[in-house]
């Protein structure tokens, strides 16, 4: 066995899952280790990304100008827990991040260094990261929601509402596949959402219809697709390998796909033409433009929908735990900032000027 793929007990940054390290392959860019490490512990695509804008951003701010080419590159190893904290300072002094955003940083670079190189960092992360302040959510009154339906695309409405329905974030949404739809029962199951949790949520009764005409309208869309020999879809881990039909099976499809297929080559596959999910950027503009329509005078994003649904479910009656439950918090801390957006906060109260 190759030493250098051996396990490592880590005890210096908290643990996702099994505590347990991996030294990625030495030979290997810096790039291609963070894949290594991160696939093996199960972190999104998304958090992959992320993590990689956040290294080369720190790496660029440290490269010497004067020597042009690789020359002027540090390699991480050759920086520490000084430059680190020189770079999350002039994020905060030059570039005024929000905490959230310095914070960001700070875990991507506390991953390269404990897990990537397991070179830790120390205690830098105590007391380096930001207090975040808390927020109130946007949130949008049941009169703007109808508006916004009403201004929308009507392409991009149905996906607009099944947000609000249920309560989805965006990418929940771009990632349900058909088998994840149960329209007889008005259900749909999350896979995979923020934490890496399944959970259950409702479809709105008024959407089944809707709902089934749409995927009628995949259906065809698919079957053309086998027709024409294109590869399918992407399966998330080995699911592809061990399930090789899957990808163009229909219950395997996305429900909101997209228009136009793309090259690619799944790891360990062959190069091919497959259809991916709605891209999330179609969505965003989408619900701008209907905001701007509506005119609402809100800064309402996709995720607005969300904050709405938990908020008009409290001003329902419905229980905090249940919406717990439907968002898929960890914890009801979270839920509860939704009381303080209710057009009536409080239970029953009234404010002493609207006394008799």
């Amino acid at each position: 066995m190759n030493p250098n793929r051996k396990r490592l007990l880590s005890d210096d940054t908290p643990q996702r899952g099994p505590r347990e390290g991996l030294v990625p392959n030495p030979k290997a860019t810096l790039r291609e280790q963070l894949h290594e490490v991160m696939r093996f512990l199960h972190y999104s695509r998304r958090t992959e990304h992320t993590y990689w804008q956040w290294i080369e951003r720190f790496l660029r701010h440290f490269r010497d100008p004067t020597r042009p080419g690789p020359s002027g590159w540090r390699h991480p190893r050759e920086l520490g827990a000084t430059q680190v904290g020189e770079f999350l300072a002039h994020l905060a002094t030059h570039a005024n991040v929000a905490a959230g955003t310095q914070n960001q940083a700070l875990n991507a670079l506390v991953f390269l260094y404990s897990r990537v190189l397991h070179q830790p960092l120390g205690e830098l992360g105590d007391w380096l990261r930001a207090e975040r302040r808390q927020r109130l959510p946007v949130v949008l009154t049941r009169a703007e929601v109808t508006a916004l339906f009403e201004a929308a695309e009507p392409e991009m409405r149905l996906p607009l509402q099944l947000l609000y329905g249920a309560g989805l974030r965006l990418f929940e949404l771009l990632r349900l596949r058909v088998k994840d739809l149960n329209l007889s029962q008005n259900l749909l199951i999350v896979r995979e959402g923020k934490g890496g949790k399944d959970r259950r949520t409702m479809i709105p009764e008024v959407l089944g219809e809707p709902l089934r005409g749409h995927l009628e309208q995949v259906r065809r869309q698919h079957t053309a697709d086998l027709a024409a020999g294109f590869a399918g879809v992407w399966l998330p881990d080995a699911l592809a390998r061990k399930y090789p039909a899957a990808p163009k099976e229909w219950a395997w499809q996305w429900v909101f796909p997209a228009g136009g297929l793309v090259r690619w080559r799944p790891e360990g596959g062959e190069e091919g033409w497959w259809r991916h999910h709605l891209a999330p950027e179609i969505l965003q503009r989408a619900m701008k433009a209907a905001v701007r329509k509506a005119k609402i005078a809100k800064p309402a994003t996709p995720h607005t929908l969300r904050h709405s649904f938990a908020t008009h479910l409290l001003e329902s009656g419905v229980d905090i735990r249940t919406v717990q439950d439907l968002l898929g918090h960890q914890d009801v801390a979270t839920t509860q900032i939704y009381t303080h957006v209710m057009q009536k906060p409080g239970v029953g109260v009234r404010s002493p000027l609207d006394r008799d």
